[in-house]
């Protein structure tokens, strides 16, 4: 593939799409796919050296970091999340507002004696004396979530992965507690789930990133 070729990232899914496909709209940049809505390739109307990847959010922020894309559009929580030798290599060059969400600590609503992160640390230490084990923090997250924890003075805990929605692990014995994004917090609360009153993790929204040895990418302008 020639080196005047622009490669773009763009989330296969979800708000984080459309959000990135209403940009493309308002710039008069229409993106065309030869296979419809499911194609995961795509062009640029009357710019031929463009080519378009429908991508998955996280994904967008690896291929950033190894050079196999010169624009990403991605949310700032997947960069944070990623490892630090991939965070080295990418640039945010614009934040939106769309996108937005927060990384918090939420816990059972009846856990009445845990309003702050000490009270937490508190629990897990007894978790550690009574139960004989650590406090189980279900999450997407794992990185920023024991960045936070140590930061926070909470070690007596374990990382439970999640593979699905994050809310429900509490309550199947999968965890007792977890962090998890949320943009207005309905989702926690319909769930019986409240976020600690010092339990913000990050702040995100959507990004436009580049690597940072990238080309230079006149289209960069436009954005």
């Amino acid at each position: 593939m020639s080196n005047n070729i622009v490669k773009i990232g763009i989330p296969s899914k979800g708000r984080l799409r459309s959000g990135v496909l209403n940009i493309f709209k308002k710039k008069k940049l229409k993106i065309l796919s030869e296979r419809g809505e499911r194609d995961l390739f795509g062009f640029i109307k009357g710019k031929k050296n463009i080519v378009i990847y429908y991508l998955h959010a996280r994904e967008i922020v690896e291929r950033l970091a190894d050079g196999s894309l010169d624009i990403g559009f991605s949310g700032y929580d997947l960069l944070m999340e990623s490892e630090i030798n991939i965070q080295k290599k990418v640039t945010v060059k614009k934040k939106y507002n769309f996108g937005e969400a927060t990384l918090v600590v939420a816990i059972p609503d009846d856990w009445i004696d845990v309003q702050t992160m000490p009270d937490l640390e508190e629990i897990a230490f007894e978790f550690k004396d009574k139960k004989r084990n650590r406090l189980r923090i279900a999450t997407k997250y794992p990185n920023l979530t024991r960045q936070f924890m140590f930061s926070r003075g909470v070690t007596q805990f374990k990382l439970v992965k999640s593979l699905g929605a994050t809310e429900i692990y509490p309550f199947t014995g999968s965890s007792e507690i977890i962090a998890d994004i949320t943009s207005s917090g309905a989702t926690l609360k319909a769930n019986k789930l409240r976020i600690l009153k010092d339990g913000i993790i990050l702040k995100s929204q959507a990004c436009l990133m580049t690597p940072k040895k990238n080309k230079e990418v006149e289209l960069l302008k436009v954005f």
